[in-house]
């Protein structure tokens, strides 16, 4: 068929990157894969159209990848993340197909209002934060550096939760994003695999005389496969995003049905599904915990056996595997890819222990994200032997020659034992998930120069000692295709015509703009810019919220997850702070300013959930406020996601970034708010280190304690010594007493109480130094001049912080994979007997 005249008539219709033919596929799919025409069609039905028109044009490159990767044999980069905030698609795909303006003057010619197109598709909300969000940055990275890669995870019915502000407090309602159907993804019901659940665990004597485990008598769960397609920019690389959705593997009790009891004859259809239905189901409850362990394996399992099955269309034994191979954890949520890896070949394929754990330590790596020892997951036993009994048995040997390295290396320190055991004492044994994945990887990095430090030097250090060659730091970067090209095309556009689009896949030429930073004409350019951004933000917030805010003003935003160590109290805590000082008539030179706050915090966070509703009452008081409300204006942006934030971004003056130092990992909204030319007020944490050393101590506001001083001052902290200025010791007097919330004066009693506390993330230690430091920007500011150069310098200087390049230091250091590229042509598929697929495997 791929040569015959049909399909090569087809050609244009379904290839075609001119306006013509991309109304003739518009039309096309309106009609016969929608069955609508011109007068029933809605904006959602011809998004869909559009979209699947789009998809027809990655399809050709999306076969003809894989069949070259199988042609080639490549080593192949396997991501495994519980988290994708993908957000929105079609605009990032236009871009790296290069039909963005072609698409425009399509739907143009047709009388179809495009940006309308665009708001009909659904957030990909298949994360919580920057996690998610990295993952979806270093996709697109490793399909524009044409480095053979797959990601896998989980397909969750409902992504994270849509947010509402009702009574000024954060309700969560569900996020239905499959509502309507996702025309970018492409169900693969022959792709599916089995994974196991509770059961026994028997050893049996083979002939041989071994002893093999077999695993019975389990309760099976099916996952099945949804890819959608990756494109790299300006190439023909189009990789896959698997993810798994979880199906019984008895789908429906005839005999239970027959006999009237119809709940139980589906019962176990619903128990399984459930498993792919939320993404991090509430963990306060022990059903929460176990189904996130549920959900942790199976996408591993699922992931583990795919990768293996498609190892094993070109190859008979595992002697190649670590070589063709690299599977990479993203975080502690994968870990059990160890396990799973080591169960598979040593159950399955019968290999020796000992071959198996050199396959799989060579094949697998480790990303840390968090200094938080909270975050680093541990796993009740008892939970394990009920749910996983054979990969615990598998994890419990893992150990237990580990122990003997470590008694062999340590013999007179016996504490050695406890401190790297992959189980942890106490009340109750539990699995440490984060140990798991160190000993089974030949690399473990950090996310930043300062968390990796740390990592090494403290919450990991036991480790570090006894592999201090797997160690290394890798520092976040994010895609400039979505965050600069897509989300601030004015900017983008005004940068190609002053340096070239060269920038687009090499960030580093943005340098070029630092010789333009004292240039009256490009800078008034530059500034025409920015406003209308900001007056169009001004409008997005009036249709959100209903404020009229001033786009003349300072547009300050804090937007990330709700959590005590980020600080937005501290932030809240100034804002009420410069209030009072208004109030009081004190003579301080404040330039207008809009604080905009934005995020989630999680369900079952009860102070992270306080925060949010105390920034909204404190809101709602002083936007009423005549006196004051020309200076200043609190926005608690609802339902903070990554189609917000592509407008968030190219609208900012301020970037918040304060959090205690020595907490942040890293950071990403640091680098998407200062590469489209916002200015950082933030301590000496995470990626803003190198932010700082990037752009100059000039071009960025940092205050506060650096992570040595916080640790020190920890244990000895005294809120009280910190306040001594009155207006300050107004603000947390009006707090206890009730001033934002007369009708229940102790509502954010626990607020303060915790403020004047043991305040672990020392609020009022960095409090003065922050107001200062929000006093130095409104002295810049008045001096526009000078703003916008140190704006200008700011993204000239971003060439660093492109996931672009942190992803060649991942694939030179860890993963060591070819690049290939990806020609058109002809090829031939694997043949689906032999374990490949049709359509070259995706």
């Amino acid at each position: 068929m791929k040569n015959s005249a049909l399909f090569q008539n087809w050609g244009r219709f379904k290839k075609g990157m001119d306006p013509e033919s991309i109304q003739l596929a518009f039309a096309n799919h309106l009609e016969y894969s929608l069955s609508k025409d011109q007068y029933t069609a809605t904006l959602r039905d011809m998004y869909t159209s559009l979209a699947l028109s789009i998809r027809d044009r990655l399809v050709e490159r999306w076969i003809r990848t894989q069949e070259v990767y199988y042609e080639q044999d490549v080593k192949r980069v396997y991501y495994l993340s519980a988290e994708y905030l993908m957000g929105r698609v079609m605009t990032n795909n236009l871009i790296n197909l290069g039909m963005y303006e072609q698409t425009v003057e399509a739907m143009n010619a047709v009388h179809v209002d495009f940006k309308s197109i665009l708001e009909q598709e659904p957030d990909m909300g298949l994360g919580n934060g920057g996690l998610g969000r990295l993952a979806a940055c270093f996709l697109d990275s490793m399909a524009t550096l044409s480095i053979p890669a797959y990601g896998y995870g989980i397909r969750y019915e409902f992504g994270i939760f849509d947010q509402e502000i009702r009574g000024l407090e954060q309700v969560e309602c569900p996020e239905n994003w499959l509502q309507y159907g996702n025309p970018w993804e492409i169900a693969r019901p022959e792709k599916t695999q089995r994974v196991r659940f509770q059961g026994r665990v028997e050893h049996v004597r083979q002939p041989d005389g071994s002893i093999r485990a077999e695993w019975v008598d389990t309760n099976d769960v099916i996952g099945v496969a949804y890819d959608t397609p990756i494109n790299g920019y300006a190439n023909e690389t189009t990789n896959t995003l698997r993810l798994w959705s979880a199906r019984a593997s008895k789908e429906f009790d005839l005999e239970y049905f027959q006999h009237g009891d119809y709940m139980k004859a589906v019962e176990e259809k619903n128990r399984s599904e459930t498993i792919s239905k939320v993404l991090y189901p509430n963990d306060q409850v022990y059903q929460g915990r176990e189904l996130r362990l549920k959900q942790q394996y199976f996408f591993v399992s699922c992931s583990i056996q795919d990768i293996i099955r498609r190892y094993l269309v070109n190859h008979d034994d595992f002697d190649q595997f670590a070589a063709k191979n690299a599977i990479h954890m993203n975080d502690t949520h994968p870990s059990l890819a160890v396990a799973e890896l080591m169960r598979l070949l040593v159950d399955e394929y019968n290999l020796a222990w000992e071959k198996a754990w050199e396959i799989t330590t060579k094949t697998c790596a480790y990303t840390n994200h968090t200094l938080l020892a909270e975050a680093l997951e541990k796993w009740q036993v008892s939970m394990f032997e009920n749910l996983l009994p054979r990969p615990l048995e598998i994890i419990y040997e893992i150990n237990k020659r580990f122990l003997r390295q470590v008694s062999l290396r340590y013999p007179e320190n016996p504490d050695k034992m406890k401190q790297l055991s992959l189980i942890g004492e106490g009340e109750e044994k539990r699995v440490r998930m984060a140990h798991l994945a160190i000993v089974g990887s030949h690399s473990v990095n950090g996310v930043a120069a300062l968390h990796s430090r740390l990592l090494m030097e403290r919450e990991l250090n036991h480790f570090y000692q006894m592999f201090p060659e797997r160690f290394n730091n890798k520092t976040n970067g994010v895609t400039p295709r979505r965050w600069l090209a897509a989300a601030n095309p004015g900017l983008a556009r005004l940068i190609s015509s002053t340096i070239g689009e060269g920038w687009v896949t090499d960030l580093f030429q943005l340098e070029k703009l630092a010789e333009k930073a004292s240039n009256q004409g490009f800078i008034e350019q530059w500034r025409d810019v920015k406003q209308e951004n900001k007056e169009d933000f001004a409008a997005l917030v009036r249709d959100m919220t209903g404020e009229i805010i001033n786009p003349e003003s300072i547009f300050d935003f804090q937007v990330k997850r709700i959590h005590e160590y980020k600080r937005q109290t501290l932030n809240i805590l100034h804002v009420v702070y410069r209030w009072l000082s208004l109030k009081r008539g004190e003579a301080r030179d404040y330039a207008p300013r809009t604080f905009f706050f934005g995020g989630k915090a999680a369900p079952g966070y009860y102070m992270a959930k306080l925060i949010i509703k105390f920034i909204c009452h404190v809101a709602d008081m002083i936007n009423k406020d005549p006196q004051t409300n020309d200076l200043l204006k609190v926005i608690f942006l609802p339902n903070y996601r990554v189609s917000l934030a592509e407008r968030i971004f190219p609208a900012s003056d301020v970037s918040e970034q304060i959090s205690t130092a020595g907490y942040e990992a890293s950071g990403t909204s640091n680098m998407k708010f200062a590469m489209n030319g916002a200015l950082t007020v933030g301590t000496a944490d995470g990626a803003n280190v190198e932010i700082r050393e990037a752009v100059g101590d000039d071009n960025i506001f940092i205050f506060g304690l650096n992570a040595e001083e916080a640790a020190e001052l920890g244990p000895r902290y005294n809120a009280r010594d910190y306040l001594g200025d009155q207006v300050l010791e107004h603000v947390l007097s009006h707090i206890s007493r009730g001033l934002f919330n007369p009708e229940d004066p102790a509502l954010f009693h626990p607020l303060s109480d915790m403020l004047l506390g043991r305040d672990k993330y020392l609020n009022l230690a960095d409090f003065h130094a922050y107001v200062q430091c929000q006093e130095q920007v409104d002295a810049l500011y008045k001096d526009q001049m000078e703003w916008t150069k140190k704006c200008i310098l700011n993204v000239a200087r971003m060439g660093f912080f492109s996931s672009d390049r942190t992803i060649s230091e991942y694939n030179k250091d860890i993963w060591k994979a070819e690049p290939v590229t990806v020609t058109r042509g002809e090829g031939k598929t694997p043949d689906a007997q032999g374990g490949g697929d049709c359509g070259g495997d995706q």
